[in-house]
């Protein structure tokens, strides 16, 4: 049954990145297509990761997921920071709201603020290359598990970090490297062996990887393999965050 309490703070999250949407919707859009017109025009008709798939069209679904995973994270993880930092997070613990609620709800806006992203990259985007969408129900599946994985790690990152600057180290030596080299802007195959050993241990590659083959029915692992790993991995994530919400971990002060 979904209370009156879990609405009002995924309606909450939601307003608040609505509300200032130039800096948290339009800003990232922005960065991803400079990001394309840059590494697109430079790399363009220079590389060819797949068989019939130019460099342009096979970076821009790694821009989009990218897109997806980090206004995922940024969601959450800004959120509780300030809420912390400001003091009204006692409104939302004196709530009646279950831990369940509680993690539901922060991780329900942070999919819609990296779903919204995400989509805005790719209509931007789309119009600088031909896409197919060879399998759609995978573009879907690896989206939905990306942003949840993202704003549950949001909302770790959110509870652990104390300042601002513990939130920018968590992002900046940890969110930013896993994105970067899960594969956006290359094909695994193009590392030496050691790197490409390195990259299966990094759980946004198959995020990435995984949506990618939606568009082209080309990937570097199988799908299915990468949505075993992706969906294992939220489900530990979720079951540590939630461990944490239940035991007031450095939000009962």
């Amino acid at each position: 049954m979904i209370t009156t309490g879990f609405r009002t703070l995924v309606y909450k999250e939601t307003l608040r990145f609505y509300k200032v949407a130039t800096q948290t919707i339009a800003a990232p859009i922005l960065t991803a297509m400079l990001y394309l017109l840059i590494f697109g025009h430079v790399l363009s008709g220079r590389v060819e990761v797949y068989p019939g798939v130019s460099y342009t069209a096979f970076l821009i679904p790694g821009l989009v997921m990218m897109s997806v995973l980090q206004n995922s994270f940024a969601n959450s993880s800004s959120s509780l920071i300030q809420s912390k930092i400001t003091g009204n997070l006692v409104f939302v613990l004196l709530t009646p709201l279950s831990h369940w609620e509680i993690f539901s709800a922060y991780v329900l806006a942070s999919m819609v603020r990296g779903i919204t992203v995400g989509l805005g990259v790719f209509v931007i985007t789309a119009w600088f290359a031909h896409l197919s969408f060879t399998a759609p129900l995978w573009i879907i599946a690896f989206a939905l598990l990306g942003a949840a994985i993202l704003g549950t790690m949001g909302l770790i990152a959110g509870i652990w970090a104390e300042k601002f600057d513990q939130l920018a180290a968590f992002q900046n030596f940890l969110i930013v490297p896993l994105t970067f080299l899960a594969g956006v802007f290359y094909s695994i195959h193009s590392l030496p062996a050691f790197w490409q050993g390195a990259s299966h241990l990094n759980p946004f590659f198959y995020m990435i990887d995984g949506f990618r083959y939606g568009f082209f029915g080309q990937s570097d692992i199988n799908p299915w393999i990468s949505f075993c790993i992706v969906a294992a991995f939220l489900v530990v994530l979720a079951l540590l965050a939630i461990r944490l919400l239940r035991s007031g971990y450095r939000l009962r002060h």
